[in-house]
């Protein structure tokens, strides 16, 4: 400390201080504890005085504390020292697992002086020899608090400690006062220093959430060695020995599992009572309700925009559409208003021409030119122009007779001249589109570049029908089937039936019904004749009966399902069975249906040695 300046005294400086320094000094040690200490208690004393303050705080509950005197000490079984309450006998009852070290020396010291059997004998008691006297109990008592392994072994099997979880009726009774004092009584398990404590219904959050965290994850040093049935000390070998020690952490492990099942059920149990996390809930749940109804109405909001923005651009896409639309409409009236005055002009000069050559007599002397010339006049007045009809009627309003013939006959040449040019490239056309059709049907060699009939087509068409797609070598049969069945004496290969396959394909719709339609008056045809020869013919015994005449018209699908399921429904052996069939199918007769099962047979017939000539051919 400086001292005062006297009176007349003068300051000096002799030289100039050094800057200071700042230097971070970490404590280690016993220093790091005082420290440690000294910012938990919001402190500044040094590590001697906190240490004093403890010595003096132990001294003065030693000073404070007093012995229980243990009433039924004298009564105890020496041979069941085990499941003696070790600080009853020694005076500590009151105190239990919050003694220290030192009131248990004192307390033993204490009940030596008044119990040890030297002093009971001098003063007249009667002693019973060896290890059966009650100060054996007093001796064990010392011998497992003293030792701290053995001491926290029996604090894990305290007789006095309340293992119950309280029920559910009564936390949501009194919570606070229900489970504060239970989590109290259990926090002495506890492996970590600072259990953090139940608080209050005015906790906060994060305090409510550290404890139930805490516990759930709770860690307790609670074991349950002193509860070994066996001693392994007493083993006579080491297999027995081995055995003992796994029984024993076999039931450690059990009543370990048990333990923390309870402390499990504890936490369980309060937090369903704990009124502080339903209040959190129904935060939370009010909290993601608001977000959940703000984020929603953020969300109409914005379709509200996107709507009005879509409103917006089809009104403008509606008005830009009228407007184009009147545009459209203006323009489509201003060009028929325009149509109309050209035709009407044209329609003036073609009246004008009509009555200028009538006038003339249409240039001609008799009534044969006469007739000619009003032929070619009209022709005039269908294909020429409108310049072309005023430039003719000026000529034939200013010329003479000669003049407006010879004007009418150049025109007229010239229009027949234009009608000869159109005819021969519609001719020219026609001819190359059939040229380019023979090519492309013609293509393939062999039979392909010969003439296709009609029968040959219907025989195609047939055959691709009777062969649909995915039959095997669908190809080479239907050309073999071509091949036995045609009339021509041609022999087609798959190749030429492909082609004209695809070019009847690539027919325009007129001419596959003109095909179509030749195929049906050809079938027609054939029936036709087929069902009168059969009518002027003597009957044959197959087809006489009560079939009358038969019926020509085409099958139809639904006939010819009904057909096939009569003969199913009839076998052969049916007596009759062809009245029952034709019974079947409406609108034919039993000579009908005898006639369609005929060329049923014959068209499996044709299709099985087709398939089999091909598998044959395949073979070689």
């Amino acid at each position: 400390m400086l001292l005062e300046a006297v009176d007349g005294d003068e300051t000096v400086v002799f030289t100039s201080a050094a800057a200071s320094v700042q230097v971070q000094v970490e404590p280690v040690g016993r220093w790091f504890e005082a420290y440690v200490k000294r910012r938990n208690r919001t402190t500044s004393a040094s590590f001697q005085e906190l240490e004093d303050e403890e010595e003096s705080e132990e001294e003065s509950e030693d000073e404070d504390f007093q012995l229980e005197e243990y009433p039924m000490l004298r009564t105890l079984d020496p041979k069941d020292w085990k499941n003696q309450d070790h600080y009853a006998v020694l005076g500590l009852a009151h105190l239990r697992y919050k003694s220290t070290q030192k009131q248990i020396k004192v307390a033993h010291k204490a009940i030596v002086l008044k119990h040890h059997p030297d002093k009971r004998k001098a003063a007249g008691e009667q002693i019973v020899e060896g290890d059966n006297d009650y100060f054996t109990c007093i001796t064990k008592a010392i011998e497992v608090l003293s030792d701290p392994v053995k001491r926290r072994a029996f604090d894990s099997v305290d007789p006095m400690f309340d293992n119950a979880v309280p029920s559910k009726s009564e936390g949501k009774e009194n919570f606070f006062e229900v489970f504060a004092p239970v989590f109290e009584r259990n926090a002495r398990w506890s492996s970590k220093k600072h259990v953090p404590k139940l608080g209050t219904a005015e906790s906060s959050f994060e305090d409510v959430d550290n404890f139930y965290s805490f516990w759930y994850d709770f860690d307790s040093w609670r074991e349950f060695s002193y509860l070994d049935e066996e001693e392994k000390e007493k083993a006579e070998c080491r297999d027995e020995r081995r055995w003992i020690e796994k029984q024993n952490r076999a039931s450690r492990a059990q009543r370990k599992k048990e333990e923390m099942n309870r402390i499990r059920t504890l936490v369980d149990m309060a937090y369903s009572c704990d009124p502080r996390i339903k209040k959190f809930k129904e935060e939370e749940k009010a909290r993601k309700e608001s977000e959940k109804k703000a984020k929603a109405d953020a969300k109409k909001r914005e379709q509200e925009e996107k709507e009005r923005a879509r409103q917006a651009e089809l009104e403008a896409a509606r008005l830009a559409k009228e407007k184009e639309e009147e545009e459209a409409k203006q323009a489509a009236q201003q060009a028929k208003k325009e149509k109309d005055i050209q035709k009407k002009a044209i329609k003036k000069e073609r009246q004008k021409l009509r009555t200028t050559c009538k006038n003339w007599n249409y240039f001609a002397d008799n009534e044969a030119d006469s007739v000619k010339m009003m032929e070619e006049v009209e022709k005039l007045c269908d294909r020429l122009e409108l310049t072309s009809l005023q430039s003719l009627n000026e000529i034939l309003a200013s010329g003479s007779r000669e003049d407006s013939k010879a004007a009418v006959e150049k025109q007229v040449q010239e229009v027949n001249a234009q009608l000869q040019r159109e005819r021969e490239a519609e001719v020219q056309a026609r001819q190359a589109a059939r040229s380019a059709e023979q090519a492309s049907g013609g293509g393939g060699g062999g039979g392909g570049g010969k003439g296709w009939n009609e029968e040959d087509l219907q025989l195609l068409i047939k055959a691709v029908n009777l062969f649909p797609a995915g039959t095997n070598a669908r190809w080479e049969v239907i050309a073999n089937y071509m091949n036995l069945h045609s009339t021509t004496g041609l022999k087609r290969t798959a190749k030429d039936v492909i082609n004209k396959a695809k070019n009847l394909q690539r027919l325009d719709p007129v001419q596959k019904d003109e095909i179509n339609r030749k195929a049906f008056e050809k079938f027609k045809k054939e029936h036709t004749s087929v069902a009168t020869s059969i009518d002027n013919a003597v009957p044959s015994e197959r087809f006489d009966g009560a079939g009358g005449d038969g019926n020509a018209a085409p099958w139809t699908t639904e006939e010819q399902k009904l057909l096939e399921q009569a003969l199913k429904t009839y076998p052969v052996s049916t007596p009759e069975r062809w009245e029952k069939i034709a019974a079947v199918v409406p609108g034919r007769s039993k000579k009908d249906c005898m006639k369609r099962y005929k060329e049923l047979v014959e068209m499996v017939k044709a299709k099985k040695a087709a398939q089999e000539q091909v598998a044959t051919k395949s073979k070689k």
